[in-house]
């Protein structure tokens, strides 16, 4: 396990992630605070009423349960994470109503297809050892009609790209290029994909054709 994904597992980090990690982190990595990338997240995926949606690495829940307050009637969020400290610090700070959690790998989903009608994973494809099969994942869940969102790290433009792909290799933090999330989604017949980028990060989102 690299030290990325160390530090994610680590009981002391599920601890102050939603107070003080996340926050700070994102801000400097995109310039945008937690407060609009949770508004911003409910717009993207056009949530409301009953709607089911999975959170991917949703960590201690800061999203997952912020997600779930947009729902009604039999709507639901659930928040999927591999981490056992982070799962424990969720259920603890973040559980609600129309919330649950559950450990499983976002490799291999354990959801028929086309159970959700909104998929999303902010800030964590990164850390996944093969984040592509993870992305196809959460397309195969995603119901017809329904929205993905995913925000994820971005190269920069030469020269600085090559030292951000070595800086994150020495993290253990994948850096992917502007094209990769745009191509995979459009490969799976994805449509109304936007893409933004903040810095370092890149913002995306598409709809599944009904």
């Amino acid at each position: 396990m690299n030290l990325a994904r160390r530090t994610m597992n680590a009981p002391a980090l599920a601890a102050i992630y939603e107070k003080a990690w996340r926050p700070a982190l994102f801000y400097l990595a995109s310039g945008r605070t937690t407060a609009a990338d949770r508004r911003d997240a409910v717009s993207t995926l056009r949530l409301h009423g009953s709607k089911k949606v999975l959170d991917i690495a949703c960590g201690p829940g800061n999203f997952t349960r912020y997600l779930s307050n947009a729902l009604s009637g039999d709507g639901y969020a659930i928040g999927l994470d591999y981490s056992e400290p982070m799962l424990a610090r969720a259920v603890t700070d973040n559980a609600g109503p129309r919330v649950g959690y559950l450990r499983g790998d976002a490799r291999m989903l354990p959801f028929a297809d086309g159970t959700f009608d909104a998929v999303c994973c902010f800030g964590a494809l990164y850390l996944i050892p093969d984040p592509i099969t993870a992305t196809r994942e959460m397309i195969r869940v995603l119901a017809p009609g329904g929205r993905i969102a995913i925000t994820t790290s971005h190269r920069w433009e030469p020269p600085l790209g090559r030292a951000s792909q070595i800086v994150g290799s020495w993290a253990g933090l994948r850096v992917f290029d502007t094209d990769t999330f745009p191509n995979l989604f459009a490969e799976y017949g994805l449509t109304d994909i936007n893409q933004q980028v903040h810095r370092s990060l890149q913002y995306l989102s598409a709809t599944r054709p009904a």
